[in-house]
Order: C-alpha cells, then sequence, then structure tokens
C-alpha cells in the first residue's frame, strides 16, 4: 500500500511538472512568433488594445 500512494504522488508530480513545462514553451513560444513577426515587419513592437480605456498600448511580455 505505501508504494501505491509514493508511486501515485510521483505521477501526480509528474503530471504537473509537465503541464507547467507546456505552459512555459506556449508562452516562449508565443513571444518567439511576435518577435519574429516583428522583424518580418520591421515594426517597434505589437500593439494591444486596453479594455478599459480603449487606448492602444505596446504589449508586454
Amino acid at each position: 500500500m505505501p508504494q501505491l500512494i509514493f508511486f501515485s504522488l510521483i505521477a501526480l508530480v509528474a503530471y504537473y511538472g509537465y503541464r507547467a513545462f507546456v505552459r512555459e514553451t506556449e508562452r516562449v513560444t508565443q513571444r518567439a512568433e511576435r518577435a519574429r513577426r516583428e522583424a518580418a515587419t520591421g515594426s517597434m513592437g505589437t500593439l494591444v488594445k486596453d479594455p478599459e480605456t480603449g487606448e492602444y498600448r505596446l504589449a508586454k511580455d
């Protein structure tokens, strides 16, 4: 029985570690894609619309 609990905990930690890894790689991929598009178009940044004020601001990482 202790082995079952131990391996269950290991599996749970591995799952959460995997999900964190996937989240981080998606974030890095989006940042790299945005940088690639900015370099291709020659822009200095990406503008995003602020929903509260309606003004456009530079996107932050």
